[in-house]
């Protein structure tokens, strides 16, 4: 489906690696998807509700304009889809029924890429002033989907970022292999053109108290991600050379961004064997890191079993095929196991203070009382892994705390906290997808103006 830069090449830089799709290759797949009978993508597949055959009928008649604003109609950012969007319409496209999947997410970002070289994303004004002020918290995805919609109702829109620029996870939790960050930018820019004001280095609700936000803006959004990060307390935690996946990953990104001019102490792979824990797409960010910044080997365990190569049948058409996958990081060269549980850290020979390995052992998985999968140690498995940089990518288990939102307060239909107040995206629902931040941003978005009684525009 996709096509990549040569390893050899990819591997010297953190440039894109997916090249661009070729125009006929991508036309015979426009084709495919014209044959579908009744389509399931749409509906079952898009959280954004993307009219997808629609779209790629446009794209097959070369009528990319068109395309566009049908896209645009359910997508602010297809441009940020297009490039990491697991494709949950793909797995639904009834074309993969019995064979390959028509390519949606490559289609979108060809109509995506045209409409910025042909001068189509341009800002659009608000038709009239509502005289509402909103303030965001957090400038991913789904604070960036709530102040683009918010701004063209019409409404004063400021986002709050607490790092030095816009983009949340998506600058600095996304290497710039697979999101180039002046894809970022770009979008910020125009935003900023449609009058949405962007205060960086602010951390809502520390910098700027609850009273002052509440005072200065009629509502509040609180878009601030799920970044409490999973750890792993087992023996020899404390040892230097273990670190978050997420923080090693938005070093790097600081670095290529110029925010830093080289990576912190202990950050830098070059010259070590890296274990990545967690099998996840993090975990494979972490992969493609650890090889350019020059690992003389990188190895990723996932405690959970290695899944099929084709769909179970208890995984049937059109859920999203949990099938296994690998990722262009993977293929640049990655040792994968499954099954496989860490029971402690261990020092170096010569130095108690650094990590020198792991030790693991394999596991089964069996139901408890509960009916749930809980992993079985395999008697006589245990071996150690050499490592001297361990990447911890096992997701997260919550919100951030903040100041501005009670942790024990659930968000109810809408998103809304308490009057005037909405919670959106991952802070709201737990990690998830880009694109369903993205929905979730814009629910939240229609929801405040509802309450506010103002009317929801179309996009």
């Amino acid at each position: 489906m996709s096509e990549y830069r040569p390893v050899r090449e990819r591997l010297s830089d953190f440039l894109p690696v997916e090249l661009r799709p070729r125009p006929q290759w991508l036309a015979e797949e426009l084709k495919r998807c014209q044959d579908c009978g009744i389509p399931f993508c749409h509906a079952a597949g898009c959280d954004l509700r993307n009219v997808i055959p629609e779209i790629n009928l446009e794209a097959l008649g070369g009528r990319y304009e068109s395309a566009l604003w049908k896209l645009l109609e359910t997508n602010p950012f297809p441009e940020f889809t297009a490039r990491v969007c697991p494709a949950l319409c793909e797995g639904s496209c009834v074309r993969g029924l019995h064979e390959e999947p028509v390519p949606a997410r490559l289609v979108e970002y060809e109509v995506s890429e045209r409409a910025f070289e042909a001068g189509l994303m341009k800002p659009v004004p608000p038709a009239a002033d509502l005289g509402l002020s909103v303030g965001v918290a957090g400038s991913g995805p789904a604070g960036l989907a709530a102040a683009f919609y918010l701004a063209r109702a019409g409404a004063k829109v400021a986002v709050y970022e607490k790092d030095a620029r816009p983009g949340g996870f998506l600058r600095y939790g996304i290497p710039d292999f697979k999101l180039d960050k002046a894809v970022i930018e770009r979008r910020i820019a125009l935003m900023e053109e449609e009058g949405v004001v962007f205060e960086t280095g602010v951390d809502a609700g520390t910098d700027v108290s609850r009273k002052y936000l509440l005072d200065r803006h009629d509502a509040l959004i609180l878009a601030t991600g799920c970044r409490e990060k999973r750890d792993l307390r087992v023996p020899g935690r404390e040892l230097s050379g273990i670190l978050f996946a997420t923080d090693y990953l938005t070093a790097q990104n600081k670095v290529v961004g110029g925010e830093l001019a080289s990576l912190p102490r202990g950050f830098d792979a070059k010259g070590k064997k890296v274990l990545v824990i967690g099998g996840g797409d993090t975990g494979s960010d972490c992969v493609g890191t650890a090889l350019r910044q020059g690992a003389t080997s990188v190895s990723q365990f996932e405690i959970m079993p290695e899944p099929p190569k084709t769909r179970a049948p208890d995984n049937p058409w059109p859920q999203w095929p949990r099938v296994l996958r690998t990722s262009s990081s993977h293929e640049e060269g990655c040792l994968r196991r499954w099954s496989v549980d860490t029971v402690e850290f261990l020092p170096r020979p010569d130095d108690d203070k650094a990590l020198g390995g792991a030790g693991m052992r394999l596991v089964d998985f069996a139901r408890g009382e509960d009916g749930r999968l809980r992993p079985v140690p395999v008697p006589g498995s245990g071996f150690r892994e050499e490592a001297d940089l361990v990447l911890l990518a096992m997701g997260f288990t919550g919100p951030e705390k903040n100041a501005l939102r009670d942790g024990s307060t659930k968000p109810g239909p809408g998103g809304r906290l308490e009057p005037g107040i909405y919670v959106a995206g991952d802070a709201a629902s737990g990690p998830g997808l880009v694109v369903r931040a993205i929905a979730s941003g814009l629910g939240v978005a229609k929801t405040l103006l509802s309450d506010f009684k103002t009317l929801p525009l179309a996009l």
